[in-house]
């Protein structure tokens, strides 16, 4: 398609959802929840993007702002009109990789680089299905900083970060950028949480990983790992150490609880000790056929990594619609054309077992009601649907929650067991401690992770300058007296 023809009306019929452009409210949701306005507020804007590229479809083509969506799916999630944008936006790139529109992309690339903290992560989590396709690596060995000397600290305070996955890692990387002297206490031997521990190496190769935690180390920030906060040392003992803040970033490690009968039996398992155990290359049996109840991006994580492992025959087991299910549309769409099967609308009844070990699951078809409490649509067994599927192992993978265990009560926490923190600054109900990331938002996106560790920053720069200014200001009604 020649350039000089791409206009609206030859190419709209081309994108996703196209019909449902024209009831866009305007409202903004879309960029008001958007991880990628947060870190690039100036250069990105999904909202008029979607408008643009209604009615100024070339400039779109050539811009950058085109390459800047993150496939979170924070915006769809949220929309009124349930619009895709990273499906749309999508539709629109490979139109301009067609018409040979990649300065754009360029720059993009260079703009994440730049500004985006942990961009060889980004690239390979998050930016994944276009970059992947054009064979693009964001070249995290030549990243701006990686050859420059540490910056020295210009602040006296120290800082502790508790946990090193994104949000830990980006914090502690944008803080020492301002010269603060950070600490990182991870309570794993290696760095990276999430990241390393259950992410599959297939969606972030290690060395990519790697490279990011050499990068920051180069920085001159401070690595205690083996030191689990609670155990080995005291939340309130990080004030006793020299420490002024405290940002808590230990992510959502606990896979929660199915209440059904047979989950005690020997070929169950959670999605998380599996992805950890697959992860650290130790040996998991799960025979041929291998069930995976939950509907997210660990569940998608999970059943792709089983296939990998040797399952002949792989199901997600997911109680609602395709529409409503909450891991990334691309993602699942990469397992079922992998030969995961999508089993929709059903519900687990009981995992059914012989001499102690899983040999089926029993469940019923469901239909969908009314909305529930999520605002999704509840699901309701169908009489008389009960079926039963024969499987060797058995995945949960129906949620993760944040180990507060070490928390002191002063800190306060939600019914959800999430950290409660104040919107704006971050900071929990014990002052100079602040948290981020998967222990307050629950199970989030990596790009979600990163923004809130970046957030932080800022504001703990904030509350110690405040304290700083305290401590001159009483100073010098002390002198005055």
């Amino acid at each position: 398609m020649d350039s000089a023809t791409a206009d609206s009306s030859s190419i709209l019929p081309m994108l996703l959802d196209v019909e449902k452009l024209k009831y866009c409210y305007e409202c903004g949701v879309c960029t008001a929840c958007c991880p990628m306005v947060e870190l690039l507020p100036k250069q990105y804007h999904p909202r008029t993007l979607l408008q643009r590229t209604l009615f100024d479809l070339k400039a779109v083509l050539k811009g950058k702002e085109l390459w800047l969506c993150a496939w979170c799916y924070s915006c769809y999630r949220r929309c009124p009109q349930k619009l895709k944008l990273p499906e749309i936006f999508s539709a629109v790139k490979k139109i301009a990789v067609q018409e040979g529109h990649l300065n754009g992309f360029q720059e993009a690339t260079e703009l994440i680089r730049k500004e985006i903290p942990l961009p060889a992560v980004c690239n390979h989590v998050c930016f994944h299905p276009e970059r992947a396709e054009m064979d693009v690596d964001i070249g995290y060995e030549t990243a701006e900083g990686e050859r420059k000397p540490p910056p020295q600290p210009k602040n006296l305070e120290k800082i502790a970060i508790v946990g090193s996955g994104p949000a830990g890692l980006t914090a502690a990387c944008e803080l020492t950028k301002m010269g603060y002297r950070v600490t990182i206490f991870e309570a794993h031997s290696e760095l990276g949480g999430m990241l390393r521990a259950c992410m599959p190496s297939y969606r972030l190769p290690r060395t990519v990983l790697d490279a990011e935690i050499k990068r920051i180390k180069r920085l001159g920030v401070e690595i205690k790992t083996g030191v689990t906060i609670g155990a080995d040392l005291a939340l309130e003992g990080l004030s006793q150490e020299g420490y002024k803040a405290v940002f808590i970033a230990t992510g959502a490690h606990k896979g929660r609880e199915l209440r059904i009968e047979g989950t005690d039996l020997q070929g169950v398992i959670h999605a998380l000790d599996f992805l950890r155990r697959a992860n650290s290359g130790a040996k998991v049996d799960i025979g041929q056929r291998v069930g995976v109840i939950g509907g997210g991006n660990v569940a998608v994580d999970a059943a792709r990594t089983a296939l990998r492992l040797g399952a002949k025959e792989v199901s997600i087991l997911y109680r609602r619609s395709l529409e409503e299910m909450p891991a990334n549309p691309w993602e699942v769409k990469e397992a079922q054309n992998e030969g995961v099967k999508i089993e929709l609308l059903v519900s687990p009844r009981r995992i059914v077992g012989k001499s102690g070990r899983v040999t089926a699951i029993e469940c019923n078809r469901v239909e969908l009601g009314e909305l529930d409490e999520t605002g999704r649509r509840r699901p309701i067994p169908i009489e008389g649907s009960t079926f039963t599927t024969e499987l060797d192992t058995v995945i949960l993978a129906v949620g993760e929650n944040p180990d507060l265990s070490f928390l002191p009560d002063k800190v306060e926490v939600s019914e959800n067991g999430t950290i409660i923190v104040d919107p704006v600054t971050m900071e929990t109900s014990l002052p100079g401690v602040f948290a981020g990331g998967d222990v307050v938002l629950g199970p989030a996106t990596v790009i979600e992770a990163i923004a809130a560790g970046k957030r932080a920053a800022l504001s703990i720069d904030c509350y110690l300058a405040g304290v700083r200014s305290r401590k001159v200001e009483v100073s010098v009604r002390h002198e005055g007296r």
